[in-house]
């Protein structure tokens, strides 16, 4: 019953998108630029993901060093390899327009 009735919905919407369109010729009413808020939610995104990806990371290799002292030079490479490109690629999106 809730998938019949979310299929409904959305046909319904769909069906009544030509409703909000805009005419051709006229100005909308209230422009908005909403490029830097959008930038905002986004930087704030990728460093939450970013965090949680790099604790995730830091657990796994702490515990892969437990379980086997004599691979810790290999496990600590990997380990600063990987943060070091999930910082790389943080800062590239925050420094994109």
């Amino acid at each position: 019953m809730k998938v019949k009735l979310l299929l409904l919905l959305a046909i319904l919407f769909i069906a009544a998108s030509p409703i909000f369109a805009q005419a051709t010729g006229t100005a909308p009413a209230a422009a908005t630029n909403w490029k830097p808020a959008a930038a905002a939610i986004g930087m704030a995104i990728a460093s939450g993901l970013c965090g949680l990806a790099q604790g995730k990371a830091v657990a796994g290799s702490a515990e892969a060093m437990a379980r086997n002292p004599g691979a810790s030079a290999g496990i600590r490479f990997a380990l600063i390899l990987g943060l070091v490109l999930m910082t790389k690629k943080l800062i590239e999106v925050g420094s994109k327009e």
